[in-house]
């Protein structure tokens, strides 16, 4: 059995805008073993990202989390994060430049070796011949594969993503699902991903969790489909229905 990468316990959040404001997040427990893909699922304003937040180290927050032992208490390279929006590189910097900025931040200087761990995660993501190229020079997609090259480039415990995909269209979408996965299982990942579609949770998640509104866990379910998943799997239907079930109506993209 993998040892535990990460735990949470009796995490809570409050923004404290008001005397009466209510819990982002309330007493909530979590815990995440080393390999293990974990899908956040739920509403709008249930906390998803808070949460995530939090475990990146962007966050104050109540309660304890501990990635490998280690109390969070700020940002660190054994949490990278991953947005959802494009414009999370910097304009002004090449590929190769994006990537290697996270080894610079943490103090690597030598340039033979910025340069190779970069472009061996530039490999991994199959964009090598971009590496001189510049963000406004790339599509959508692309940008998202960069963004995951400077995530994976610090060899992190934990990838945080937030709804990476969900502004991409269907085609490129399923193609940066499947990389992601193949990625995943390559390097061991442990990836912790925000999904507002019922349907991409199946497809990436060993397991998925779906948060209410009160920022709790209403369900936490294992799914053991094996990769890959289509429409077609045996089980997908009914993990499908028991999650738009419990999502009700709220809205939610399946």
């Amino acid at each position: 059995m993998n040892h535990v990468r990460l735990q949470v316990e009796r995490l809570t959040k409050n923004y404290r805008t008001s005397p009466d404001s209510a819990d982002i997040l309330s007493n909530l427990d979590l815990s995440v073993p080393e390999g293990e893909f974990l899908c956040i699922l739920g509403p709008s304003g249930c906390g998803k990202t808070t949460l995530v937040r939090c475990i990146a180290g962007l966050e104050d927050y109540e309660g304890t989390i501990r990635v490998d032992g280690n109390t969070v208490t700020g940002p660190g390279p054994d949490r990278m994060m991953v947005f959802q929006d494009y414009n999370q590189l910097f304009p002004w910097k090449t590929v190769l430049k994006n990537v290697q900025y996270p080894m610079k931040v943490n103090g690597i200087r030598d340039k033979q070796e910025l340069r190779s761990r970069a472009e061996e995660k530039l490999k991994m993501v199959n964009l090598q011949e971009y590496a001189d190229y510049y963000p406004h020079q790339l599509s959508g997609g692309m940008k998202q594969r960069v963004a995951i090259a400077r995530g994976l480039v610090m060899n992190p415990g934990i990838l945080l993503m937030d709804e990476p995909f969900a502004a991409l269209d269907a085609m490129t979408r399923n193609k940066l699902q499947a990389e992601l996965r193949r990625i995943k299982e390559e390097e061991n990942l442990t990836v912790i991903f925000i999904t507002h579609n019922i349907q991409e949770s199946i497809v990436l998640g060993d397991r998925i969790i779906m948060m209410d509104k009160g920022g709790r866990i209403k369900l936490d379910e294992r799914n053991t489909i094996p990769k890959p998943v289509s429409p077609d799997s045996e089980g997908y239907g009914a993990m499908w229905r028991l999650f738009e079930d419990a999502l009700g109506d709220t809205g939610a993209e399946g």
